[in-house]
């Protein structure tokens, strides 16, 4: 084993004792006492030289005995860290199941291609359809290192030695190969000799009725029965779903505290034990009425927690502390200027939060995931929230070397791409989009962050004055504190801590329940991997993969392997009816990798070429595999299981298709050359009037650069290049430069189809044989779809020829309605709007006067409130007034009642709306009483909304109905509150 010959691993022992030494002090803990070490040999991060080991009772606390010349002395010893470190551990597990027969598979994106799972959550996600039978298996056994998301428990990270929002899940997989006793005895071998930890530190959990898992473990590996726990179905039974397949687990639990014997021993206790690795024995199918079936095939799935075992391995309080992550939380403590080992609790799980959400910041946005507020792009987002208000707890100001418009959270990342190297090498190609996104969002919270300051001062002058008037004690609501918190970001702490400043006590009981209901909604989403058998499960035992013959032809015979109609088998389907077809081969694409599926049409024929039946295909899917599944309706006779057809695909249509795929790539091309290589694809479509290409990018394309792709593309149409298909194992594919396609999955084999000198991509879609069959190029539209995707809508081929028609149709319509030139049509639309602004602005100046006119006959109608000192309040309402006039006719009121007065006017300036203003003096305003609160709780009561300033506001609504009631209730409220001021 490389890099272990000072520190060897031997005969299943945990690690080759070293002497007895004295102590070393720690950067995690500042008191150098060596007696708390328990006996065992320790790690810890050294600034230097890697991991730094340190024995005392190791030898004593395991039983093992140290050779005779090295207890001669006591020495320190510093070893090369690379034999237990997380990369180390990896590759070690990967190559301990590789050289038994298992075959080694990469991690899948963090992007699943599974409809009921967010991101991807567990190692077996990848190999779900196989697990349902829905493919068949491409190898026996396999083994992964997979990468994984889990926010569920994003408020226990930093508080638990366990908990991450980011974790690698080491795995073993059998497909109906080996099973239960080949699991357990590899994993115990894993367990001891690989890894040499001490089978006495070793519990298992097993399910309560598992006999056969129990006998395994103590009769076949030896555990005592004392270390065997049977637990319950909550704990020790997987299940996918309320149906599906399911099954008994076991798992690995590794003792800290031994000294605490047997009794009363408890595996969920979070000080003594960690479990690390579990192995779900995957037996059974669960039906509708709860019963379990054997399955078919039996199938094997494990994890092994990476970070769990690093934590055991290198000797560490938590997974924190492991070379894993320790070394980007030295980092956030460096920007922060605070040690970790001196640094208090709070201060130490604020560094480890950042540490943990940094590393799933950035896989996410390595993997396509850019922020928004829905979906996985609300997880990345509220991710880097937490970590940009986590890190101005922590002290750190704006890039925290100086810059204080920076950000520093793409320089914690840069930590994060340096350790990605072995996770995932594709990290460090996109580093420079990582850190840009990075630095975008974190500035654009700061800006959020400041907003929430100003909501939070409004929230405490609120509260102050609730108190005031009732005299009860001041109180920031739970609800409040939740908001700051969860839409603005605000951390709590900061909240608590300026509300104190102010005298004003925080509900803290509100809060929580208001965390708590945000909590069961982000546990009820999408962290459960569903493996339900459907109702295509039976036809997939009856239906092998669709043959694909159509790159090379248009039409071929055919046999119908099965008929489907609403869902269900069919063996025959007659005239009118829709039907779902499957072939055993077929000339239509099926809809993949963004390109839509061929219509065309299915033919049966009856002597002289006749055709008795024929079925109009409309659309073409792949399912439970590569099962090619024709949808259409039948236009004439009957179709039936086990006959022979005609498929004949359109060829204009697919003609369409090709130019349309083709053209994509060389968009992607012509991107990549415009705007930077960094750039990458985020979803395509690929039909037969358009093309649809988003992208990652942070701003609008300029009409310059749009210009000079279309200049690019069009320049490799003319060049009238051969398109180059070939089909190569996938690793060679990557190696010569190809472009992967987003959210596509890829076998061994891969096919590659290449533009000479322009684009090469990994593809399975359908593409013209020469560039010069695409005929030209339009972009028709360029539009931001969330935060940082940019998108493209394109024309080419025919569509393109059809596209400059309409346009040319279009423009002469104009022409002649204009009576003038192509050239001079937007010299005449300029002069015609500018003409339209003049005479809206003389209208709008009219009815400005007009409102005044009316104004002007209710002064008289104010309202004198007070004694001591007397208020005019006037509330009126205008008819059908529009807002801006109404806001001329407030303003002049308030003018001419002088200070201090009150206006308050409603309107319906059309049909379902309602126009409302407030305008209040200074010795209105003096008295507490602003005017965009004020009209806005008016406006809720004609169903709408609205604010602005102290002294004068606007707002509307939907229901016009409601006004009267509404400016009574306004007037009212007002008189009450100025006869109290006045009096």
């Amino acid at each position: 084993m490389e890099g272990l010959a000072l520190l060897p691993f031997a005969q299943s022992q945990f690690l080759l004792p070293l002497p007895k030494v004295a102590a070393i002090p720690s950067p995690h803990n500042s008191n150098t006492n060596d007696n708390n070490t328990n006996g065992f040999l320790s790690l810890r991060p050294h600034r230097r030289r890697g991991f730094r080991f340190r024995a005392s009772l190791f030898s004593k606390a395991h039983g093992v005995h140290l050779p005779q010349h090295h207890q001669q002395q006591q020495q320190q010893v510093t070893v090369n860290p690379n034999s237990v470190s997380g990369d180390s551990i990896r590759q070690r597990f990967l190559h301990f199941y590789a050289s038994r027969g298992h075959k080694l598979l990469p991690s899948a994106s963090l992007v699943p291609d599974d409809p009921t799972v967010l991101l991807t959550i567990a190692g077996m996600l990848q190999f779900k359809p196989i697990f349902l039978g829905k493919v068949p298996r491409q190898v026996p056994c396999a083994a992964t290192a997979q990468r994984c998301i889990r926010t569920n428990d994003i408020n226990n990270v930093g508080l638990t030695a366990r908990h991450h929002t980011f974790f690698e899940m080491l795995g073993n997989f059998s497909f109906g190969d080996y099973f239960k006793k080949q699991a357990i005895l590899w994993a115990w071998e894993l367990s001891t000799s690989e890894f040499g930890l001490p089978p006495d530190r070793l519990w298992v959990s097993v399910y309560k009725d598992d006999d056969e898992a129990f006998q395994l473990w103590s009769n076949e590996v030896g555990v005592p029965v004392e270390r065997i726990k049977r637990l319950g179905e909550e704990d020790n039974f997987w299940t996918s779903g309320v149906t599906g397949p399911c099954g008994p687990c076991s798992e690995i639990y590794y003792d800290f505290h031994p000294e605490r014997g047997y009794v009363d021993a408890d595996l969920n206790d979070d000080t003594r034990f960690i479990e690390f690795y579990n192995l779900v024995f995957m037996q059974y199918n669960k039906k509708d009425d709860g019963s379990l079936e054997p399955l078919k095939q039996k199938n094997i799935d494990t994890g092994l927690g990476l970070e769990r075992l690093a934590r055991i391995l290198q000797q560490v309080p938590n997974n924190y502390e492991t070379d894993l992550i320790f070394p980007i939380i030295e980092k956030a403590s460096k920007l922060a200027n605070v040690s970790y080992g001196f640094a208090d609790d709070q201060t130490k799980r604020n560094l480890k939060i950042i540490g943990d959400h940094m590393r799933a910041i950035v896989f996410l946005i390595s993997d396509g995931v850019v922020p928004s507020n829905v979906g996985r792009g609300y997880v990345v987002r509220r991710l880097i929230r937490r970590v940009v208000r986590t890190g101005r707890l922590l002290g750190i100001k704006g890039d925290g070397r100086g810059d204080l418009e920076g950000a520093f959270s793409p320089i914690i990342a840069e930590k994060v791409v340096e350790l990605s190297t072995q996770i995932d090498a594709d990290v460090k190609n996109k580093a420079p989009r990582i850190f840009e996104e990075l630095k975008r969002e974190e500035l654009r919270f700061v800006h959020t962050l400041e907003r929430g300051e100003k909501l939070l001062e409004e929230k405490l002058s609120d509260a102050l004055s609730n108190a005031e008037r009732n005299g009860t004690v001041p109180c920031l609501a739970g609800e409040d504190v939740f908001l700051l918190y969860d839409t603005y970001g605000y951390p709590m702490e900061i909240t608590k801590e300026v509300a104190e400043e102010r005298g004003v006590s925080i509900d803290m009981d509100g809060f929580d329940i208001e965390m708590e209901k945000q909590r069961r909604q982000s546990q009820a989403a999408h962290n459960t991997v569903r493996l339900a058998i459907e109702n295509g499960g039976n036809v997939a035992e009856n239906v092998r993969d669709t043959e694909f013959i159509g790159y090379d032809r248009l039409h071929c015979k055919a046999m119908i392997e099965s008929l489907m109609v609403n869902g269900n088998p069919a063996v025959q389907v007659s005239e009118g009816s829709n039907v779902e077809v499957l072939l055993n081969k077929t000339p239509f694409y099926a809809e993949s990798g963004g390109q839509i599926g061929d219509h065309g049409f299915l033919y049966i024929s009856e002597g002289d070429n006749q055709p008795k039946a024929v079925v109009e295909i409309i659309d073409v899917q792949k399912s439970l595999g590569n099962i090619f599944v024709h949808k259409g309706t039948v236009q004439k006779g009957v179709v039936e299981v086990g006959k022979e057809v005609e498929a004949a695909v359109d060829p204009k249509l697919r003609q369409r298709a090709k130019v349309h795929h083709t053209a994509t790539h060389l968009l992607q091309a012509a991107l990549k050359k415009v705007i930077g290589q960094e750039t990458s694809q985020a979803g395509s479509l690929v039909a037969f009037d358009r093309l649809r290409f988003d992208f990652n990018f942070h701003r609008p394309l300029r009409d310059s650069e749009l210009a000079e792709i279309e200049l690019l593309i069009n320049g490799w149409i003319e060049d009238a290049t051969l398109l180059q298909n070939k089909v190569m194992p996938l690793a060679d594919a990557k190696s010569a430069g190809a472009i992967a396609m987003f959210g596509e999955k890829y076998g061994e084999e891969v096919r590659v189809v290449e533009v000479p000198g322009v684009s090469m991509e990994l593809c399975g879609g359908t593409h013209v044989n020469n560039t010069s069959e695409i005929r030209g190029f339009k972009i028709i539209s360029e539009q931001g779809i969330a935060s940082g995707i940019r998108r493209i809508e394109a024309v080419a081929g025919e569509a393109f020829i059809e596209y400059i028609n309409a346009r040319d149709f279009y423009l002469k319509q104009l022409c002649s309605t204009l009576k003038v030139k192509p050239e001079e049509v937007t010299t005449r639309i300029e002069n015609l709007l500018e003409e339209l602004r003049v005479v809206r602005n003389e209208n709008s100046a009219v009815r400005a006067k007009a409102a005044i006119y009316k104004a002007s006959g209710i002064a008289s109608k104010a309202l004198l409130v007070g004694n001591s000192k007397q208020y005019r309040v006037l509330v009126e309402s205008f008819d059908d007034v529009d807002a801006e006039s109404l806001k001329s006719a407030a303003e002049y009121l308030l003018e001419t009642l002088t200070d201090p007065a009150a206006v308050i006017l409603g309107s319906c300036p059309g049909e379902g709306k309602v126009s409302l203003v407030a305008a209040f003096s200074p010795g209105v305003v003096d008295q507490g009483i602003q005017a965009g609160k004020f009209i806005g709780q008016i406006a809720k009561l004609c169903g709408g909304g609205g604010g602005g300033r102290p002294n004068f506001a606007q707002a509307g609504g939907r229901k016009p109905e409601n006004l009267s009631s509404a400016l009574d209730k306004a007037r009212s409220e007002l008189m009450a509150t100025l006869s109290e001021k006045g009096s």
